[in-house]
Parts: C-alpha cells; sequence; structure tokens
C-alpha cells in the first residue's frame, strides 16, 4: 500500500474537476517511454519457531528496515518510527501485518525488472541471515491466525482495520493475512488506456488462475486454489471489483474519477498524520462539508491518496495496476510482468487478446472472477471451454508480444524467456495450488510446518 512521508497541506487546493482528471492524463506517455513497476510481498518469519516478528522486538520489522542503510536505502518515517525505506530499486514498505513489499523503480525492460528483484531479495536475505529471519512466497499465510500476527505502526492502517469489519467479512485477512504480485504499465492517450483496461480487466481472472498460490487456511485446506482472491470478494463492495463500467461505451477519464467519487474515504492526511474519515465522500469534501475536517478543501495530495484506497481488479491511477496474482517465488514474480507486458506493450497482441474477450457479457465476465479462486484453470469461460485452453493461447500472444518489443540483455536473449513458469504450469494443466495441496496430502503427510521448506 502507499507509503506517505509528507503532509499535504502544501498542495494546491482542488478547485475544478480538471484537477481531477490531472492524474490519469499526467500518466500519458509515448511507447518509447512505457515503463514496467513490479511490486511484490513476501511473508516475513522466524526461523526457530516460524512467529511472524513484531515491529519492535530484536531483529523485528523495524530491524530489518533499518539494516537496508548497509545497501544504501534511506529510512522514511511516521511520528518518529520507520515504516519504509528509498532507494534507487524503488521504496521497500510494510504491509499491516508486516508483510514485507518491494514497490520497485519503473523499468525499461523485464531483463531489469528481475534483476531488481533479484538485488532485493539477496539483501533482505542477508540480513534475514543475521536475525534468524526467512520469507516466504505465498497468496496467504498457511497457518497463521489473526491474532497471531503483529501490527505495523502506520496510521493508515489504523484506519482500514477498524473500518473493514463495518464493510465486509473478510477484509482484516486481505491486509492482515495475503500477498500478492503486482505491476503498473503505462498508456498513451486515453483511448489507449481504455482498451488496456478493458483487456486487462477481463484477463485479470487467468492471472489469478496461473498464479494461484493460496490453498491453506490455519493449517489446512481451505477448498480454493486462491483464497486471496477469494477474501476480495467480500472485502468491501464500495472498492473491489470488476467494474461493469469499464466495457460500457465512452469508458475515460471522466467515468474513473465519477467512480472515485463514489468509493467512500478512509483518511485525510495532515501534519504528518492520518486523520479518521472512514465511510465519509471526496463530494463532501470538494464542498467544505467533509465532517472529519469542516469548512476545508482537498488537496491535490488527498486526492492522489484517494486514488489508492480503491481495490479494484485493475487500478487506475497514473498507470494501470494488474492486481489479480497471489505471491510466489522469484521466478513467477518475473513471470507476471512478463506476462502483461507482452500483451499490454506491443499493439498486435493487444488487438489479439482483446479480441479473444470483447464479446464476453459481464455476466460471464462476472462469473469466470467468481469461479477462479476455487477452480483456476479448469473454470469455464464463455463458449463451454475451459479457462486452460484460453491460458495456451493468451501466453502465445503475450509471448509474441514480447519478440516483438525486442528488448535484449547482454547474452543476446529476448524477453520471452520469462513466460517459463507460466509455460510449464499451462503445459501440465496445474497451478501451484494444487501442486502444494499434492505435497500436503503425499510427501508431507498433512504437516503444514513442511510448507517452510519452499521458503526464499
Amino acid at each position: 500500500m502507499s507509503t506517505r512521508d509528507a503532509s499535504g497541506d502544501i498542495d494546491p487546493i482542488i478547485e475544478s474537476r480538471d484537477q481531477l482528471v490531472a492524474p490519469m492524463q499526467a500518466g500519458e506517455k509515448s511507447p518509447d517511454k512505457w515503463r514496467i513497476g513490479t511490486e511484490h510481498e513476501k511473508f516475513v518469519y522466524k526461523d526457530f519457531d516460524k512467529h511472524a516478528p513484531s515491529y519492535e522486538e530484536p531483529c523485528g520489522i523495524r530491524d530489518m528496515l533499518l539494516a537496508l542503510r548497509e545497501f544504501g536505502w534511506e529510512p522514511i518515517e511516521e511520528n518518529g518510527k520507520v515504516i519504509a525505506m528509498r532507494g534507487d530499486d524503488g521504496t521497500v514498505s510494510l504491509e499491516p501485518a508486516g508483510q514485507l513489499e518491494l514497490s520497485g523503480a519503473p523499468l525499461e525492460n523485464l531483463h531489469q525488472t528481475c534483476a531488481e528483484t533479484g538485488r532485493h531479495l539477496q539483501q533482505v536475505k542477508a540480513i534475514g541471515e543475521k536475525c534468524d529471519v526467512k520469507f516466504l512466497g505465498l497468496g496467504m499465510w498457511p497457518d497463521k491466525t489473526r491474532e497471531e500476527l503483529p501490527i505495523m505502526p502506520k496510521g493508515r492502517y489504523d484506519i482500514m482495520l477498524r473500518h473493514m469489519p463495518r464493510v465486509g467479512s473478510m477484509g482484516l485477512d486481505m491486509m492482515l493475512r495475503t500477498c500478492t504480485i503486482q505491476v503498473n504499465l503505462d498508456y498513451a492517450s486515453e483511448a489507449c488506456m481504455a482498451k488496456k483496461f478493458r483487456t486487462s480487466l477481463a484477463l485479470q481472472p487467468l492471472a489469478t488462475a496461473l498464479f494461484a498460490n493460496s490453498p491453506f487456511t490455519e493449517g489446512k485446506p481451505n477448498g480454493f486454489l486462491s483464497y486471496r482472491s477469494h477474501i476480495w470478494s467480500d472485502t468491501d463492495p464500495a472498492r473491489t471489483g470488476m467494474l461493469p463500467f469499464v466495457f460500457e461505451d465512452g469508458f475515460g477519464y471522466e467515468r474513473y474519477v465519477d467512480y472515485m467519487l463514489d468509493v467512500p474515504m478512509y483518511f485525510v492526511f495532515r501534519d504528518g498524520k492520518y486523520i479518521d474519515a472512514a465511510g465519509q465522500s471526496f463530494r463532501d469534501f470538494m464542498k467544505g462539508e467533509l465532517p472529519a475536517l469542516p469548512g476545508e478543501l482537498p488537496r491535490e495530495g488527498d486526492w492522489w491518496d484517494h486514488l489508492s484506497t480503491a481495490f479494484p481488479e485493475v487500478r487506475l491511477k497514473s498507470f494501470l495496476e494488474m492486481r489479480g496474482a497471489d505471491g510466489g517465488p522469484w521466478n513467477r514474480i518475473c513471470a507476471l510482468p512478463a506476462f502483461w507486458t507482452g500483451i499490454l506493450y506491443d499493439g498486435a497482441a493487444l488487438d489479439a487478446a482483446w479480441d479473444l474477450v470483447k464479446d464476453w457479457t459481464m455476466e460471464e465476465r462476472e462469473k469466470l472472477r467468481n469461479d477462479v479462486p476455487r477452480l483456476a484453470l479448469d473454470a469455464e469461460i464463455p463458449g463451454g471451454r475451459r479457462l486452460l485452453d484460453l491460458a495456451r493461447e493468451v501466453l502465445a500472444i503475450s509471448r509474441a508480444g514480447l519478440s516483438a518489443r525486442n528488448r535484449l540483455n547482454s547474452s543476446g536473449d529476448n524477453e520471452t524467456g520469462f513466460l517459463a513458469p507460466l509455460d510449464e504450469i499451462a503445459e501440465r494443466g496445474k497451478v501451484p495450488a494444487q501442486d502444494l495441496l499434492d505435497l500436503y496430502h503425499g510427501k508431507w503427510g498433512g504437516d503444514i510446518n513442511r510448507v517452510y521448506e519452499y521458503s526464499f
């Protein structure tokens, strides 16, 4: 989630609707300036007893963050507490229960992206070796209850943790017990954004299926392959879902602004502190009628903050964020940006991918979204085929798109090799969660502690 380290009270006041559209318009870039920004989270645990370390304990989360100074990272503080580290590779920040996230820098190609991921993992593993700490790449904690997990000292999390139970049954699980891989990608114009948004939103269940990696809850199989994805079905309906309006004629920046104005607020950031505005209206804020700050008008930073508090399957800010994948190991961290870059950064690939899904009805899209957390690649798509069939077609499209980009490394290899983990999944027809379940019921003999053998 986003990290703030300065007050918004020096930002310009929002005086017109044009300022609400401006962040999206500012994201427009010519194709030669398109970049790839990858975010990935991982669970942190103490090796000797597998507990999730608290912020304050010796060699806990705070000490882990500060140890990154050894590699040139600089701390970001909130109320005197270190909540993130900033460096050349982006930002290392904290999720609510201490999940560690790298929000990577915007990079030109996937070779750079995977190198960035490798550097980050080498750094945190080196720190972890000194602190008896290891890292687990899954979509959900396989064995922890909510009560067993620590809470990180970020003001926005306090507000969200109070608000989540008011609007859904699983919002606390989303915050405390899940990890994801995400990728942020650019667009050239409003029309380009709309086409990419529609295509990626329709195909987001496919990414969820390919990366499904959360089959356990509190030590037992939970009946799902991506329980992380299922959690979003009852987190907060006002800020999640498949966004039917994206597929309507005329969709663009203005329509997304309308959506965001209808998403209830969480907070306002002032003087280095988060003020609780949970459930209040940004429309009222624009009229100076926000109960949390009566008489005040929003500033541009408030709108940027608000854009980060919606959680649909694809999110628009000044880029498009793909949000459908469970956390996983290094090779799948590299595979997700490869999958979407191949589809969205080549015109012929984008056209071909859209042709596969453009005739689906909204009911069919919603059904696929709802079926995938349980069935993954065995879910049925319109026309009576399995999602597995579509996976093979879309991977071929993505590969062609990456080949056409022709971004080579020093050995002369293009970017298609990063799709290899997904090619294997599609060839076998089994997603990572199914492999874990086979191990649980077989080699592990029902012992969930064996999952820690698959740490980074």
